[in-house]
């Protein structure tokens, strides 16, 4: 197919966060998410994974269940199940306890409602 252009398992990006981003850890561009895969400092084009599971930083105190959905806090660069004001990423995987400071995550937009 002659407009094919890459599989799209991660993408080049523009780091947006002043003080850079850290390999591992989330990333949002417009509605664009996904996770470093090296460091950058901002401004610097890096690669983002946009597909598979991954270990990312959640909202202290905050327990997560199995198969909840996630959202991505980009105030604080941070997993959360709030919704209002945040960007879906995916579905938690593992449940995440109030202590944990970090939980597992399927990147996946998935609809806001239905099954």
């Amino acid at each position: 197919m002659r407009n094919y252009v890459q599989p799209g398992n991660s993408l080049a990006i523009a780091v947006p966060y002043a003080g850079g981003i850290l390999s591992g850890q989330g990333v949002l561009v417009g509605a664009l998410f996904g996770v470093a895969t090296v460091d950058g400092g901002q401004n610097a084009i890096i690669e983002a994974a946009t597909q598979g599971v991954f270990d990312i930083t959640k909202e202290p105190a905050l327990a997560i269940t199995a198969g909840a959905r996630v959202f991505w806090d980009n105030t604080n660069r941070r997993i959360t199940t709030t919704a209002t004001g945040n960007f879906q990423v995916g579905i938690a995987t593992l449940a995440a306890l109030a202590a944990d400071t970090t939980v597992r995550v399927w990147l996946n937009r998935v609809p806001a409602i239905g099954t």
